[in-house]
């Protein structure tokens, strides 16, 4: 198969399932969703533009008014009714899998994991001036690190981990790609996704 026919194919074999991208903040799920729905023919989301469009303001305000479990219930609203489409890109909020309850709309689709070492997650958050209501800590680096600790063991249950701390969206877009085979079941076979979950 050319490599420019691969997108194609795996569209057909995905058959509108969703790809949702998790990951921590600063992951770059924002940047490689975009390039991975291009890639596909799929439509790109971004939950926590959808989310702010919802609440009419921004997340930071949010935080502000509802506390993390303010934001956490609309976060699941939202979550809701975009799991209700098809063939979507969807690029997550860093905290959407400590819902336990998010999981099964996750699961309906693909659930891509892009894993970024933490050093690079937190260079790449110094340099971004959006506000981050959870980062907002007289030690950011620490927190960072309590996020991670709190959250590697749901990311790890995600169907494919892709290593996204190195290259352009496009090469980890790339990457998704090359990896998503692994996850589908052949035409014919029943069901959409092999178990358990890959690795690359």
């Amino acid at each position: 198969m050319h490599p420019k026919d691969r997108p194609v194919a795996l569209a057909e074999r995905l058959r509108g399932l969703n790809v949702y991208l998790v990951g921590m903040m600063g992951c770059g799920k924002s940047h490689v969703g975009p390039a991975l729905a291009d890639r596909l023919g799929y439509r790109f989301v971004d939950l926590d533009r959808v989310i702010t469009a919802a609440a009419g303001q921004p997340i930071p305000a949010i935080f502000a008014a509802e506390g993390e479990a303010g934001f956490r219930r609309l976060e699941r609203q939202v979550l809701l009714q975009v799991a209700g489409w098809h063939s979507l890109v969807v690029a997550t909020g860093g905290g959407v899998v400590t819902t336990p309850a998010n999981w099964g709309e996750l699961r309906q689709g693909v659930v891509v994991w892009l894993d970024v070492p933490a050093a690079t997650l937190l260079d790449r958050l110094r340099a971004d001036p959006t506000p981050r209501p959870l980062l907002a800590d007289a030690d950011p680096a620490a927190r960072l690190q309590e996020l991670l600790g709190q959250r590697h063991p749901l990311y790890s249950q995600a169907d494919l981990c892709i290593p996204a701390g190195d290259g352009e969206a496009t090469t980890i877009a790339e990457r998704v790609l090359e990896a998503l085979p692994g996850v589908l079941r052949e035409p014919g076979s029943k069901g959409i996704r092999d178990e358990p979950a890959a690795r690359a």
